[in-house]
């Protein structure tokens, strides 16, 4: 199976997952995604400085900045995957 197609069965995979993961794989998985779909994070960083969960968001988007999309599939594919236990 091609790689975006994966990616699409990992994407629908990641809302159907028997157990809800931890805040930082949530983070990680997000981030992924991101990475996968947009490319690198280019946005602003969020304003609200209340926001946590924004600005948890967007860090971890941007930690990740530079990785080329077809890894960032990889891995969000790889890390869904785990999860799902296989």
């Amino acid at each position: 199976m091609e790689l975006q197609a994966l990616f699409e069965q990992a994407a629908a995979d990641s809302k159907r997952l028997a157990e809800k993961p931890d805040n930082e794989t949530l983070l990680q998985l997000y981030a992924l995604y991101k990475q996968s779909t947009e490319g690198d994070n280019t946005g602003d960083a969020p304003s609200n400085p209340f926001d946590f969960v924004a600005k948890a968001k967007y860090e971890a988007w941007l930690a990740i900045r530079g990785k080329a999309k077809a890894s960032a599939m990889q891995e969000y594919i790889d890390l869904v995957n785990r999860l799902k236990g296989n």
